[in-house]
């Protein structure tokens, strides 16, 4: 099977496994809204162990990041870092119950204690980290812009007045909300019907992570990321409840131990190396 083949097999499975599995929820800017931050003292890893399960938010639609397979299994990324923690934590990759977000739920999701540590892509801003508890990062991203080849949107000042397609609640939704009100914003839910309305014509470029775009156009030729970096870098990291230390210390002590013994590359090679081949450096992506 192609890598065009397999990429749009990936999508294909994670839409349908969308329809019967994923979870509505509310909007990243509305993180001031439900959940509590934890006790002090609290001890939730021991809580966590006593229960022999570990509730970890991951994507259901963002391949190679968070998807779930044409046989309703969770793959990616950020899903191998999570088998990772819970094999550390619990003795066992398996014991995880995987709870599909969406990018504009994330932060409810963790504030309500529906999650015990989110691993959706999530990058660090200065507003989330109000209402979460950001972890050490374990990724490196910027935002992009991608568009058709025969109409590349190579610069923003081409935006003006024209329709750019985002996810609510992302990193790109942000930015261009506050920085180009003269922007149209059309705004989806699921990455997989922002990815569509941009086939479909319904804007004339789509921004969203740079990592993510670079994937998709190389899966899908007529599109380009002709606007490659746009905005501040940024990085991707796990987010637990507000005020929760000692989850949050035993997942920061997770990243660095990944990071030293090699397991972050490795799940790198497994899920992002197939797609990126040598046209992304690993270092330009993995946080040290």
């Amino acid at each position: 099977m192609t890598l065009s083949k397999k990429f749009s097999t990936l999508l294909a499975g994670a839409v349908i496994a969308l329809g019967l599995a994923a979870c509505n929820g509310g909007a990243d800017n509305q993180a001031a809204s439900g959940g509590q931050p934890a006790a002090a003292g609290a001890d939730t890893v021991a809580a966590i162990k006593e229960k022999g399960v570990i509730r970890i938010g991951v994507f259901g639609d963002k391949p190679p990041f968070g998807y779930v397979d044409a046989n309703g299994k969770n793959q990616g990324f950020d899903v191998e870092i999570a088998k990772e923690m819970a094999k550390d934590l619990l003795g066992s990759p398996d014991k995880i119950e995987f709870v599909l977000t969406e990018a504009a739920n994330r932060v409810e999701y963790v504030r309500s204690g529906k999650v015990d540590v989110l691993l959706a892509n999530f990058t660090q801003t200065p507003e989330r980290a109000e209402a979460v508890d950001f972890a050490s990062p374990y990724m490196k991203v910027a935002l992009g812009v991608v568009s058709p080849k025969g109409k590349p949107i190579t610069d923003v000042a081409q935006l003006k007045d024209q329709t750019l397609l985002v996810n609510k609640g992302t990193t790109a939704d942000a930015f261009f909300t506050k920085n180009h009100p003269e922007v149209k914003l059309l705004k989806f839910d699921q990455n997989t019907e922002t990815f569509d309305a941009l086939k479909d014509g319904r804007g004339v470029a789509l921004a969203h992570d740079n990592a993510l775009l670079w994937a998709w156009a190389k899966e899908n030729p007529d599109y380009e990321v002709a606007i490659g970096n746009i905005g501040p870098a940024e990085s991707i990291a796990p987010a637990v409840k507000k005020g929760d230390k000692a989850l949050l210390d035993w997942v920061n002590g997770e990243i660095a131990a990944m990071k030293k013994d090699g397991r972050l590359k490795a799940a790198y090679e497994k899920t992002l190396l197939p797609v990126y081949g040598d046209k992304v450096k690993p270092e330009e992506l993995l946080a040290e």
